[in-house]
C-alpha cells in the first residue's frame, strides 16, 4: 500500500510547451499495458541527464551517456526519448547494445531525425533479452497518440512494481515570466542513494544553455532521487532526465550565478523532491514513510553517511514496520556509519518531539509508551543532532514489511 499518496489528478498536469508524450501497449512483458513511451521535444531544446552508480549498467544508459556528450561536445540536440517497461535491458551484453541502438534508430527512421538525437531507457527485469520486435512494432502508435497532455498517461507506461503513477506539475513566476514545469518518475524497489531502480524526466519550458542545464541536473538530483532509499540496493538503470524547451518568454538562463537561475533551480528542484518522495510513499510493501534528519555534522558527507545507515539499516525498518520503539537500532547505526571520529557523547536523538537519547544516553525522561506513540504514526521524523558543526542533510525513506518480501519473491511471476 502506498503511504499518504496525494491524489493526482491528470487534468492539473500542465502541459509543457515544446513536449509531446504518446505510449502504446506493446507486450514487452505482459498484455493488456502501457510499457512503451515517446516523449518528442522541439528543436532548440536542452536536456541534461545523471546515471546509476552501478558498474553493470544498463545498456540504454550506456547509449543515452554517449548521445549526451555527443550534444556537449558540438552534436545535434536530443528530439526524443523512448522509454520501456517490463524489461531492463541490462546484463545483456554486447546484444543488448546492439539492441538498444536499433531502438534508436527505429525512432529516429519514423520520427524523421538522427539516432544520435534518441535517449533509449528500459525498466524491468534484469538478465533477460530486451523482444526489439515488439518495441519496434509499438512505436508507430505511440508517435501517433502523441499530445502535449499526456503526462498521466505517460506515468502509467513507465510502472513496473509500482501501485501507483507519480506526476507531479508546478508554474512558477520568475521575473514576471510563467514557468511550467511538470514531470513523472517511477520506483518502487531497487532504491538507493546514487540513483536507485527509477526513472525520473522532468521538463520545463524555460531557455536553459547547455552547460547550466548540466549544472542544474547535478544540483537537483543530489537534493531529490539521491535522498531516498526504500531497500539499500542500487539498480542498472537509474536515469534523472531534465527537458528545458526554451518556450517560456523568460529569457535564456545562461549563468548559474544569476537571479533567474537560482529561482529556477529552486523549482525545479522543488518538483523533483516531489516526485522523489512518491517513490518512498509507494515502496514495496511500504506502511510508514520517515524522514531522517541528521543535524550539528562538520560536513554534509558526514550527516548524508549517517543518515544514510539509518536508512538502509533493516533493523530499523522492521522495527519501524512493528511499531517497536527498539531505538537502539538507530545509535546502533549511526555508530557503525563509518564517521570515526564521532563523539557519541555529544548525540541527541529525536523521534518527532520526542528525545530519546541525550549526550548519547537515554533520556532520563523517555517513556516507552511515547516512542510507541509516535512509531504507529504512518509518518514519522527520526531527528539526530551530532553537535559537532552546522552542517545538515534529509532523506527519505520507509520500513520493510512481509509485503516487501512477498512482491519480490514473486516479481518474475
Amino acid at each position: 500500500m502506498a503511504v499518504n499518496f496525494p491524489s493526482i489528478d491528470p487534468t492539473q498536469l500542465h502541459p509543457v510547451a515544446g513536449v509531446t508524450l504518446g505510449w502504446a501497449e506493446a507486450h514487452i512483458r505482459k498484455p493488456n499495458r502501457k510499457d512503451v513511451l515517446v516523449i518528442s521535444i522541439d528543436d532548440g531544446a536542452t536536456v541534461a541527464g545523471v546515471f546509476t552508480s552501478n558498474r553493470f549498467c544498463a545498456a540504454p544508459v550506456t547509449v543515452c551517456r554517449e548521445h549526451l556528450e555527443r550534444v556537449r561536445t558540438g552534436g545535434k540536440g536530443i528530439r526524443a526519448l523512448v522509454i520501456n517497461t517490463g524489461n531492463a535491458n541490462a546484463g545483456t551484453g554486447e546484444p543488448g547494445l546492439v539492441i538498444a541502438r536499433e531502438t534508436c534508430n527505429e525512432l529516429a527512421r519514423l520520427a524523421g531525425i538522427a539516432p544520435e538525437q534518441v535517449l533509449p531507457f528500459s525498466t524491468g527485469v534484469i538478465l533477460e533479452p530486451l523482444p526489439l520486435d515488439r518495441l519496434k512494432a509499438g512505436l508507430p502508435a505511440a508517435l501517433e497518440n502523441r499530445k502535449a497532455a499526456h503526462w498521466y498517461e505517460a506515468a502509467q507506461s513507465i510502472m513496473t512494481t509500482d501501485t501507483l503513477p507519480k506526476a507531479v506539475s508546478r508554474q512558477v513566476t520568475i521575473d514576471g515570466h510563467t514557468v511550467t514545469l511538470s514531470g513523472i518518475s517511477k520506483g518502487a524497489g531497487m532504491i538507493k542513494p546514487n540513483m536507485a531502480t527509477m526513472l525520473g524526466f522532468l521538463a520545463f519550458d524555460a531557455a536553459v544553455a547547455q552547460p547550466v542545464l548540466d549544472a542544474l541536473v547535478k544540483h537537483v538530483a543530489d537534493r531529490s532521487f539521491n535522498c531516498i532509499t526504500i531497500d539499500g540496493d542500487t539498480s542498472t538503470n537509474d536515469s534523472f532526465i531534465l527537458i528545458a524547451s526554451g518556450k517560456s518568454s523568460l529569457p535564456a538562463v545562461t549563468s548559474t550565478d544569476s537571479p533567474a537561475y537560482v529561482a529556477l533551480r529552486d523549482a525545479v528542484t522543488d518538483a523533483a523532491q516531489a516526485l522523489a518522495q512518491l517513490i518512498v510513499r509507494d515502496g514495496e510493501g511500504a506502511t510508514k514513510f520517515m524522514t531522517v534528519q541528521v543535524e550539528g555534522g562538520r560536513d554534509v558527507a558526514e550527516c548524508r553517511q549517517i543518515a544514510y545507515a539509518i536508512g538502509h539499516s533493516p533493523l530499523v525498518k522492521t522495527a519501524f514496520y512493528a511499531s517497536d520503539p527498539n531505538l537502539g537500532r538507530i545509535l546502533a547505526a549511526i555508530g557503525y556509519a563509518g564517521v570515526n571520529d564521532l563523539d557519541v557523547g555529544k548525540i541527541d536523538l529525536y523521534l518527532d518531539d520526542v528525545l530519546v537519547a541525550k549526550a548519547g544516553g537515554r533520556n532520563p525522561d523517555y517513556r516507552e509508551e511515547d516512542g510507541q506513540r509516535v512509531m504507529k504514526k504512518s509518518e514519522i521524523a527520526i531527528r539526530v543532532l551530532l553537535g559537532r558543526g552546522d552542517a545538515q542533510a534529509t532523506i527519505w525513506t520507509c520500513d520493510l514489511s512481509h509485503e516487501y518480501v512477498s512482491i519480490n519473491a514473486d516479481y518474475r511471476s
